[in-house]
């Protein structure tokens, strides 16, 4: 027999299905463009709340990420794919074992 989720469990569930949902959503009216901006709106709004939380090693971080993911785009362009399906598939898994939260 399984527990009752507490308050703060039921919280995360409820944010969680709230994210796939309105990403879903973005995705049925725009395409995967504008499941693409939902996301970065999130993420925006979570590097907002990073910095304020005295967390701005989050600006750093994000920066790589993004040359990381134009490093990948500029190799697939030159026919190497490597790169962008590692990345691909190492993004799947993360986001398989840890959804996001709050």
């Amino acid at each position: 027999m399984t527990r009752p989720l507490s308050s703060a469990e039921r919280s995360a569930e409820r944010r969680q299905n709230w994210l796939k949902g309105e990403a879903e959503k973005a995705r049925e009216s725009r395409g995967e463009a504008g499941q693409m901006e939902f996301w970065l709106r999130i993420a925006r709004s979570r590097i907002a709340k990073d910095v304020k939380s005295g967390r701005g090693d989050v600006y750093s971080g994000f920066a790589l990420i993004c040359r990381l993911f134009i490093t990948a785009l500029d190799q697939r362009v030159e026919g190497d794919g490597r790169i962008w399906n590692d990345l691909l598939r190492y993004a799947d898994q993360v986001v398989a074992q840890h959804p996001p939260r709050n």
